[in-house]
């Protein structure tokens, strides 16, 4: 995909959506870090639907730790690998206590230095809630990445330095909303859906679905 291209790739995006927002539901910056947390190998619905009954009783570090690891458990217990999950936001939990007040930090090392925390949590946290130009890769990001031809790579991070690359400043802020979306709904895995694609015309795919 060359630069103009890409420029009316994203203008397209922005028009049809011009404040994307993420899908899971918070209210706090530390409820966005548990529900991104959470949702490794999981969808954003089956997320929300556990904290929609955990965050009312416990939305904050100290309230998480006062809930116990089998307290915890039992809100998440619908969430894939909620087990370890809740192991890693309770040790979580306890750092931010211990380290940083109760607050979520601000810049990437501190929040990988959680348990649980990897590169991709901490590129949503510091994007969605900090306004930062990070780019989350996930494997809706990877496909559309590589099938479209906007920034082909190997692996998560080959894709991330591609996209940081080539995505213009004036959408970096919002153009890991509008990819995830686009390959949640549209460019998707099994079949995409090219003749509903606002971008197909600017997308390198050969085997493009017909009507």
């Amino acid at each position: 995909m060359k630069s103009a291209q890409i420029e009316a790739f994203f203008a397209t995006l922005q028009t049809a959506n011009p404040h994307p927002q993420t899908e899971l539901e918070y209210t706090s910056v530390f409820e966005l870090l548990a529900a991104v947390l959470l949702s490794a190998q999981a969808t954003d619905v089956g997320v929300n639907k556990a904290t929609r009954k955990l965050f009312p009783v416990a939305n904050t570090p100290q309230k998480i730790l006062d809930l116990g690891l089998e307290g915890l458990e039992g809100y998440i217990k619908t969430i894939g690998l909620y087990r370890s999950k809740a192991k890693h936001l309770m040790e979580a939990c306890r750092l931010l206590v211990e380290q940083h007040g109760g607050e979520v930090p601000r810049t990437r090392e501190a929040l990988e230095a959680l348990p649980g925390v990897g590169r991709k949590t901490a590129n949503v946290v510091l994007n969605v809630a900090f306004g930062q130009p990070t780019m989350a890769v996930d494997t809706h990001i990877f496909r559309v990445s590589n099938r479209t031809g906007l920034a082909p790579g190997k692996n998560p991070l080959q894709v991330e330095t591609q996209l940081m690359k080539r995505v213009p400043a004036a959408y970096a802020v919002d153009s890991h909303h509008w990819l995830i979306l686009l390959g949640r709904y549209v460019c998707q895995a099994r079949k995409p859906l090219c003749p509903k694609c606002a971008v197909a015309a600017y997308c390198d795919f050969r085997d493009k679905t017909q009507t």
